[in-house]
């Protein structure tokens, strides 16, 4: 049974999309219960995994069928497995991913308009990403890598706010640029591991298997690192290498291709916004140390200060552009990008710290930052107003709120014993270790130690100006609709502030499964 859980895991929420075809539209409760039915079957199938897992049965915890078998004239046969597989990496992610989505399923119980379409697309996405993360197959991952554009969308381009529209089609072509690129690399692959006109023989498919742990360069292939091909002057590998890793960064965010996310996120409905910034943000960083490192473990050494530096131009110009804001969604998306910076960082350090910090700052900060817009969406609802200037003192009124609002905007800052703190530790231990090694040099890690400091100045900074002092708000908005947490709120808020806390007093609990992936 164990090697069918995957297949579930992904195609689960297709089968419960297919029903629901069926069902006519003045059924909207079965709709909202079918839905959490699924997400709550997904955190299920997830932690079962993670049991298999621990318990040393991870060789079960796979599925391997010959999917396609395409021709590519003088190329010969490709070979398309439907491969899935379970390592510390992506069984991280996909719990991430379960938790994830039941919170964003309950906090969509408000949508109303073209409700049965707006969970539709949920079920298109929630099987495209798991896809994505369990995918063990190069052209698997990259289908259900673009497949995921168009719920992500709809769902912007419909439910969002005014600008909805620009907004979706801003994600929209970001996106699709990365997937040109990683496509790109895709290609280049195939024709390093490709042999035109072999016998069937000694034909091998993009398994990662393959790709990542075979001697697979081809004499004068693309992938080569002994040729001498050029592409506008730059050695063809390394342009290839460059062209894979942006294609990565688009979907992290890095700065200075990161302009879409503050839109995406202040257009998007609160459910949806949960989703990107909690998943698929963590498919940037996936792809990075799953795919880029892996494929090119070399060039990503050699250019090791260049990732590192864009990492750190994200955490400090991204927190400065935070101090900045006036908007409540705007100010925790450009924290977001500041906080994928340290990704980038434990990554290109090339240390076991540093990776296992990279990887659970993409966990923390899926949690955190669902959190932060869980609360956002809270205050929204009730308002419809999300200027940090027109509240003042609100811990007067919804004491609730605002302790948990303290909770998620101290554990954004990183204070010990809460989740974000571990993530920064491990990353900059790593970021220390590199610079011993001579990997990096200590100026630029130093230079990353003051986004501390100004992640904290905006954190604080929102804290005292929205929630403590003499109670106000803008006239317009009354103090009848500052009403505390909901049933429904809690049942959104609480598991994430739980799982806040529990990471960050026992981090074990997350280090046991991704300190067994290793890229390198």
């Amino acid at each position: 049974m164990e090697s069918y859980i995957l297949n579930l895991i992904v195609f689960l929420p297709l089968l419960a999309g297919l029903v629901m075809l069926f069902i006519p539209g003045r059924y909207q409760k079965i709709w909202k219960a079918s839905v959490l039915f699924v997400a709550v079957a997904e955190i299920v199938l997830s932690f079962c995994c993670y049991y298999f897992f621990i318990n040393g049965k991870a060789d079960i915890l796979e599925f391997k069928a010959q999917w396609l078998r395409l021709a590519f004239g003088s190329f010969g046969w490709i070979y398309v497995d439907f491969h899935l597989k379970t390592d510390g990496l992506n069984l991280a992610l996909v719990m991430l991913s379960s938790i994830v989505f039941f919170v964003s399923v309950l906090s969509s119980f408000d949508i109303k308009k073209y409700s049965k379409g707006f969970y539709l697309l949920i079920y298109l996405l929630m099987s495209a990403i798991y896809g994505c993360f369990l995918s063990h197959d190069f052209l698997l991952f990259f289908l259900f890598f673009e497949f995921m554009l168009l719920p992500m969308y709809f769902l912007i381009g419909l439910w969002g706010g005014e600008r909805r529209e620009y907004a979706a089609i801003k994600f929209f072509l970001y996106t699709l640029l990365g997937s040109v690129f990683i496509l790109l690399v895709l290609i280049a692959t195939y024709s390093s591991v490709v042999i035109p006109g072999a016998s069937e023989a000694v034909i091998h498919s993009l398994d990662y298997d393959f790709i990542f742990t075979s001697k697979y360069y081809l004499a004068g292939s693309l992938l080569d690192p002994a040729s001498l091909s050029t592409i506008f002057g730059i050695n063809t590998r390394t342009f290839l290498f460059f062209l894979f890793l942006l294609g990565f960064a688009i979907k992290l965010p890095v700065v200075p291709v990161h302009t879409w996310l503050p839109d995406a996120h202040v257009e998007a409905p609160t459910s949806v916004s949960v989703i990107l910034a909690g998943i698929l943000l963590k498919i940037g960083g996936y792809g990075i140390i799953k795919l880029v490192m892996p494929l090119f473990p070399d060039l990503f050494r050699e250019y090791a200060f260049l990732i590192a530096g864009f990492g750190v131009l994200s955490m400090i110009y991204s927190g400065l552009a935070a101090l900045g804001q006036t908007d409540l969604k705007k100010l925790i998306a450009y924290s977001s990008v500041s906080h994928m910076g340290f990704v980038m960082l434990g990554a290109a350090s090339f240390t076991k710290e540093g990776l296992n910090g990279a990887i659970f700052q993409m966990i923390s900060h899926g949690l955190i930052s669902s959190l932060l817009f869980i609360l956002a969406g809270v205050l929204y609802e009730r308002t419809h107003d999300r200027q940090i200037a027109h509240y003042r003192g609100l811990a007067t009124v919804m004491p609730y709120f605002t302790m948990f609002s303290g909770l998620a905007y101290f554990a954004s800052l990183g204070l010990p014993f809460l989740s974000g703190f571990i993530a920064e530790l491990s990353v900059f231990m790593g970021a220390f270790l590199a610079c011993k090694s001579g990997l990096l040099p200590y100026w630029l890690v130093l230079t990353s130690l003051t986004t501390l400091l100004i992640g904290a100045s905006y954190c604080l900074w929102v804290l005292q100006r929205m929630f403590f002092g003499e109670f106000w708000t803008k006239p317009t908005i009354s103090t009848g609709q500052l009403t505390d947490i909901s049933v429904r709120e809690w049942l959104m808020i609480l598991p994430l502030s739980i799982l806040i806390v529990l990471l960050g007093i026992f981090p074990s609990f997350l280090f046991n499964i991704i300190s067994t992936f290793r890229p390198w």
